[in-house]
This record gives C-alpha cells, sequence and structure tokens, in this order.
C-alpha cells in the first residue's frame, strides 16, 4: 500500500471474491424434503428442448457463504446512513424514516391505479392537500403533480407556456437559458421546439442583465432561470429580471431544484416567476441515490392555470373526481397521477415539519454550507465573490499550480472515509468543487469533513504525490479512466 498521511479510514473488512469465485462443485444452500408426489421425466412434460442438465457456471455455495458474501458487500456500500454525502439534495440526503412508514401504510402501498373514485379517495385527497400546500410554499395560484421528475416538469411547463403564448397568436421561436442554468434546461426548450440562446454570467455568478436586455425580442418565449443557479448563489435581480421578460410578452419559468434554499423564506411567485417546478424527491423527502424515483411538481400563475395537464382533481358533492374538461389542456403528460408514493412521503414530510419546520430546515441548509465555506475558503478558492446559498462552490486554482486537480482531491478524500463531493460541476467554474452538506448534517460530521479537505490541501503543499496516487485505502486502486469508459468489461469469465 502507498505511503498516506493524515487520520485516513481504513477498510475494516477483508477483500470479497467474487460469488462465483467462492464455488465448489457439490455444495448446496439448501435442503429439501422428499417429494411426496411421483418422480416424472422433466424432459417428457415440458420437453426436451426446455430442459437443461445444469447451468454453466452457476455458483455452488452454502447457505453461509451466500449470507456472509453479500453482508460484507453491504460494508462496502457508503450510504447516507453512514456518513455525509457532499454532493447534497441533488442526489442524496438523510431523509427522515417516519415518511418511508407512512408510504408504506398498507392502503397507500397497495392502491391500485384502476380502482374506481369511490375507494380512491384518500389517495385523492392527499394529492389535494399537496396541491394547496405546494402552492403556497411556492407562491402560485396552481399545482400539477402528474410529472415523474424534474427534467419532466420543465418539459410540462415549457409547453404550457407554447401553448399559452400560441393562444395568443405567436407561440414564438426563442428560450433564453443562463449560463449557470441546470443542462436540462437547454434540452427541454429544444424537445419543446424552442431555438435556445445562451445568457452569460457576471463576475459574481449572475445572470449578466446588460447580456439578458440584448437578447429579449418579441421571438423569445421565455427565460429559464435556476434560482438559487448551479453556482449556489441567488439571483439578486430576479424581480427585475422578470420585469424585463414581461415587459416583453415573455415567461419566466423557474427551476426549482433548488428548493431547499427558499422553502419558508422567499416564494417564486412573490418575486415575478409565472411557471416553476420542484423536485419533490429533493427538497420534499425521498431518498434518490441511484436514480429515482422522483417527483417534479410544477406550479404557475392563474393565466397558466387552463393549460395544466389533464386531469385535474376537484371537489365535487363532497367528494373528491377527475376533471377531464379542460379544453385548453396540454393533456396527459404521465400515465395516472404521479409517483404516488413520493406524493405520500413529500405530504407527510411538510405535515411533520410545518411551516416553522420548513423554514429552520431552510436556514439550517444555508448554515452548513456557509459553514463549510468559511472554513475552507483559505486553502481553496471561493468561485465567486457572492454570498453563498445551499451549497459552496470552489475551484481548483490554487491546486493546479502544484499539479492537483479536482478529480484528484475527491479521490484523497475516499481515503479519509468521504463520498467525494460534486466534481468539475458546474461547467461554469473551471476545476469546480461543488460541496452541499444540506440541512441534517451535524457540526461534528462539517468538521470532520472540513479537517479531511484541509488535511488533503496540507498533503498538496507537501507530498503532492500522495493526492496525485489516491485513493490508497480502496480495494481497487486508482483506474483509467478513459479506458474504463470506452472498454469496459461488462462481462465476467473463468479464468
Amino acid at each position: 500500500m502507498a505511503a498516506t498521511t493524515g487520520k485516513t479510514r481504513p477498510n475494516i473488512t477483508q477483500n470479497e471474491k467474487l460469488l462465483f469465485e467462492l464455488s465448489t462443485p457439490g455444495k448446496r444452500g439448501y435442503q429439501l424434503p422428499p417429494m411426496d408426489v411421483p418422480e416424472v421425466d422433466p424432459a417428457e412434460t415440458l420437453g426436451a428442448g426446455n430442459v437443461r442438465e445444469e447451468i454453466r457456471d452457476f455458483p455452488e455455495v452454502s447457505e453461509v457463504e451466500v449470507i456472509r458474501h453479500f453482508t460484507r458487500l453491504s460494508t462496502w456500500n457508503y450510504g447516507i446512513d453512514l456518513g455525509l454525502f457532499p454532493l447534497g439534495s441533488c442526489t442524496m440526503k438523510y431523509n427522515p424514516r417516519v415518511n418511508e412508514t407512512v408510504a408504506r401504510t398498507e392502503g397507500l402501498a397497495w392502491a391500485h391505479p384502476y380502482q374506481p373514485e369511490s375507494l380512491s379517495q384518500g389517495a385523492m385527497e392527499i394529492v389535494a392537500t399537496l396541491e394547496c400546500m405546494l402552492c403556497e410554499i411556492f407562491g402560485m395560484d396552481a399545482v400539477t403533480l402528474q410529472p415523474a421528475a424534474g427534467a419532466h416538469g420543465e418539459f410540462t411547463g415549457i409547453m404550457m407556456v407554447r401553448e399559452y403564448l400560441a393562444s395568443k397568436g405567436n407561440p414564438r421561436k426563442k428560450v433564453l437559458t443562463p449560463d449557470s442554468a441546470h443542462g436540462t434546461n437547454p434540452a427541454t426548450a429544444i424537445i419543446a421546439g424552442y431555438e435556445v440562446a445562451n445568457i452569460k454570467s457576471n463576475e459574481r455568478g449572475m445572470i449578466d442583465l446588460e447580456s439578458l436586455a440584448a437578447a429579449i425580442n418579441e421571438d423569445v418565449a421565455a427565460l429559464m432561470v435556476t434560482n438559487p443557479n448551479t453556482v449556489g448563489v441567488f439571483e439578486q435581480d430576479i424581480a427585475k429580471i422578470c420585469g424585463m421578460l414581461h415587459e416583453k410578452g415573455a415567461q419566466v419559468y423557474m427551476d426549482g431544484a433548488n428548493m431547499n434554499a427558499l422553502v419558508g423564506i422567499a416564494r417564486p411567485g412573490d418575486f415575478g416567476i409565472d411557471v416553476m417546478h420542484s423536485n419533490l424527491h429533493k427538497t420534499f423527502s425521498t431518498p434518490h441515490g441511484g436514480g429515482g424515483p422522483g417527483a417534479g411538481a410544477v406550479g404557475v400563475r392563474s393565466h397558466l392555470e387552463p393549460f395544466l395537464p389533464s386531469p385535474r382533481v376537484k371537489l365535487a358533492d363532497g367528494r373528491w373526481t377527475w376533471d377531464y374538461a379542460r379544453p385548453q389542456s396540454i393533456g396527459r403528460v404521465r400515465a395516472f397521477y404521479g409517483n404516488f408514493g413520493v406524493l405520500v412521503r413529500a405530504l407527510a414530510y411538510i405535515l411533520a415539519h410545518g411551516g416553522e419546520g420548513l423554514k429552520k430546515a431552510t436556514v439550517d441548509a444555508l448554515l452548513t454550507a456557509n459553514y463549510v465555506r468559511a472554513r475552507l475558503e483559505k486553502r481553496f478558492k471561493i468561485a465567486y465573490d457572492a454570498p453563498s446559498m445551499h451549497e459552496c462552490v470552489f475551484s481548483d486554482a490554487l491546486q493546479e499550480a502544484r499539479g492537483v486537480r479536482t478529480g484528484d482531491v475527491a479521490k484523497r478524500l475516499i481515503d479519509y472515509g468521504f463520498h467525494p463531493y460534486t466534481v468539475s460541476f458546474p461547467l461554469i467554474v473551471h476545476g469546480s468543487m461543488m460541496i452541499e452538506p444540506t440541512e441534517t448534517e451535524p457540526k461534528q460530521e462539517l468538521d470532520a469533513f472540513c479537517d479531511a479537505m484541509l488535511a488533503i490541501a496540507d498533503e498538496i503543499e507537501s507530498s503532492p504525490e500522495i493526492v496525485l496516487k489516491a485513493p490508497h485505502n480502496t480495494r481497487t486502486p486508482r483506474v483509467d479512466e478513459v479506458r474504463a469508459a470506452r472498454k469496459p468489461r461488462v462481462r465476467w469469465q473463468r479464468e
């Protein structure tokens, strides 16, 4: 093992072979009682073409070997139950277990999407209640829960903008996206049939108002703005920006993926946003590591309400029902009505916190990010001289002088027992190090993470080769990432 310094956290479990390599011919992990029916010839009963004597290379192992194998593998996983995920809400933050319990309530977990309205009143009331609460949180007039994810919500929102403008006589041709927006924003605009024009950021990481003003004309349908944006900065001129677009008859769409920095403090509808989505799985409690599931709730101002996806849940004669009589609706965007389990978790999270609790969670998210920034900004260069919101973004400019880049620091962080931060994103920051600790992290964990980062900064000054060859304590050493991407080994072969 290569030399290491600092208080790293080495492995405590032995290396594990593949299950195939543990195999010994003749071993069994089960014992069946004698059959109480006559034996038959499988080939004769099922047909010779449907029967095989054995499964080639099928592992033959005992019960204890199976148990230990998968238990050992489970100890190799880094999860939110083990420690800090500096990737933040975008991928994984701790979510209260009580919300999982609520989502698994038998009547909710086993509700069938085809069951009649008379048997779905409780589920429909959950949907209606959540929409109402999100309206208040967003500062919007109506919300749909149909979209299954954030990008799906973006698509839904821009399609509504298109239909609204078309009803005015011209859907227009272009959507503006700042360079600090999420990459799904321009992709959404193109799928919706628009051209995309990029707006540059200024030296503080915010939209450059002069560039924006020069880009706005009668062809612009909307501006898609992420706020706070991907560099963790709040667009301080957002009300003025909305006014500039509205003056030209255009709409403003807000990507609310970072709503965990605003809930209970600021409402997008109050500063002029026309339509927005929020990733309920990020802000309102659904474990999202590994790609899903998600929910992209979309909120709109009253002028866009007629264009919301159909159907809409409504109360009629004291019972919940579905309203399909919506002639201006963009139609369905998803079968049934959203990822229901995610919606249950979101409502449970909101009700458990209450208004003050949601605001406190937001303040805690802001506090933890700025605490990390305060501890690290003397050793790592902060990307923009602007207040940090829910995340702090550094660049590797100071470390690059010694040949160390953001990816090297991230790999060395693994030796200290932490999952790496977001590497090389956002793209507008050279050598980006995005750190989002979220509201759930205690000071002790934040200090341990910051201590590790500062120790790595010391190593870069004294012995950069330690960082350049990291990780040292993992079962697999540093891999050739280019080769792994271009020539992956996806099939195991017996040597």
